[in-house]
């Protein structure tokens, strides 16, 4: 099958990822193998491919917000059949014995897999996935704009819970790449008025016509106190800003995976006053559920850019310089 690989991590620019010809793989016990049609680019492949999480697997081929058509199963599996559209996410497994597991926090099991990570992942013509990770796909949605669903979507979702946001209140938004553009979508759906920060013009453009109430640059100050906040940019030089303004009892809610340094935090001016905040650590396979079930009932329509498999690196160029306007997509079809 044709793939896009990560032999060794390296700046995007050098376009680290090659293509190459390598098997496809055979589903174990447990799990089903999905021929790809589309995989979603997110800024945590951008981590990988550069080396700004710990390294684990090499060679690797990322990619977690795969999309395609079950064609294979492994023994034992019974919930899912060969022809079912299925979604493969980050969370590939967990232990399902740990503390966390048991108490329907897989997203903190020590021992979790991630696909594109740990497992070879979408950018290539097949990946697996355990069966019960398997999300099934909404036949509402198209492969493409259900693609950035898998991850940009959930753990947007899941920061946007995090974040306490009630229905009707007033929700800031720090970045407004993939993620944040589903995010104000579920929020505009729930009452809330919604507060951008973007350092791109055309990503600001986009939350306007999104419904955005108000839109600055990245550290710009909204005009009115926030109950709560989401920080996705990987901007450590934000959390700052985005504190300040919070209302009393506020929430801030930092999305990514990774973040630049956070500078240090003055108790009075930033934190004083029952103001919190919260990493997002991956996501539950409940949240995924949650998630595609509320995305199909409003729904949810994501913005995409499309390549090819082969323009993989082009892609990530992308992500990294913020030229995408909403979620790029590989497409296999």
């Amino acid at each position: 099958m044709r793939a896009m690989r990560l032999d060794q991590s390296a700046d995007v620019s050098t376009e680290p990822l090659v293509l190459a010809e390598v098997s496809a793989p055979e589903p174990g016990p447990g799990q089903v193998r999905v021929r790809v049609q589309v995989c979603g680019v997110c800024r945590t492949d951008l981590h990988v491919v550069e080396g700004d999480l710990p390294q684990a697997k090499r060679p690797i081929i990322p990619g977690h917000e795969v999309v395609g058509t079950v064609d294979r199963v492994g023994h034992g599996v019974r919930t899912v059949k060969e022809g079912d559209r299925v979604g493969i996410a980050w969370l590939q497994q967990t232990c399902g014995r740990c503390e966390f597991c048991v108490s329907q926090r897989e997203n903190l099991c020590a021992q979790a897999t991630f696909t594109g990570y740990h497992v070879d992942g979408g950018y290539a013509e097949y990946a697996l996935v355990p069966a019960e990770f398997a999300y099934p796909i909404p036949p509402v949605f198209g492969d493409e704009e259900v693609a950035p669903l898998l991850c940009a979507g959930i753990i947007g979702y899941r920061s946007l819970r995090l974040s306490g946001v009630k229905p009707g209140q007033r929700l800031g938004l720090y970045g407004f790449g993939a993620s944040a553009h589903i995010v104000i979508q579920v929020a505009r759906h729930w009452g809330c008025t919604v507060y951008v920060c973007s350092l791109r013009e055309e990503h600001r453009a986009l939350a306007r016509e999104l419904g955005a109430a108000w839109v600055g640059s990245a550290a710009e100050a909204p005009p009115d106190r926030l109950h709560s906040a989401i920080l996705f940019a990987p901007a450590g030089e934000l959390v700052l800003p985005a504190l300040r303004a919070l209302d009393r009892g506020g929430t801030l809610a930092l999305a990514g995976i990774h973040m630049t340094p956070i500078p240090s935090i003055n108790y009075d001016q930033e934190l004083f006053g029952e103001r919190t905040i919260r990493s997002v650590t991956a996501n539950t396979k409940q949240d995924g559920l949650d998630l595609l079930l509320e995305a199909a009932a409003i729904p949810i329509r994501a913005h995409t850019q499309r390549f090819p498999l082969e323009a993989a690196n082009q892609a990530l160029q992308a992500l990294k310089i913020g030229t995408i306007k909403g979620a790029a997509v590989l497409t296999l079809k």
